[in-house]
């Protein structure tokens, strides 16, 4: 009989372990803000991910024609004298960062946090929209001298 573990499930978890610590959720920063981001009508609507965010913590901010989304979880224990038993969710910064066009008219984009998404509206500026343009007729036709 061997005296090796055969077991694959507990080399997952032993992997598990080494790249993501020992299942201790402080420390460890949220990997990334996932986002999605699409056009309907005259808008763009971004939708990103921000699962167990407080609304207050999110900062957007625009310069220089670069979108700037931060936020930060935190895990505020009531009882100073907790003992974790497990403690899996992370705590840390978001942020991400967008450049935006000229067609976007920064002025009126919005922004609402429902459900742990966080979404953007991003209205286009009204020269970037699509136009019709009208060619005038004159009544008279010109000559051509010879």
């Amino acid at each position: 009989m061997s005296s090796f573990n055969t077991d694959p499930f507990t080399q997952f978890d032993s992997l598990a372990r080494q790249l993501f610590g020992a299942g201790n959720g402080q420390g460890r920063a949220p990997r990334f803000m996932p986002m999605d981001l699409y056009k309907v009508d005259s808008s763009y609507i971004l939708s990103a991910d921000l699962p167990g965010v407080n609304p207050d913590s999110i900062d957007i901010d625009i310069d220089n024609g670069v979108l700037t989304i931060s936020a930060q979880r935190t895990t505020s224990p009531e009882n100073d004298d907790i003992q974790w038993v497990l403690n899996e969710r992370a705590t840390g910064s978001y942020r991400r960062q967008l450049t935006l066009s000229d067609s976007v008219d920064t002025e009126r984009i919005s922004a609402e946090y429902a459900d742990g998404v966080l979404r953007l509206t991003l209205p286009l500026a009204e020269r970037a929209k699509a136009r019709k343009i009208q060619v005038s007729r004159t009544d008279t036709p010109k000559e051509i001298d010879s």
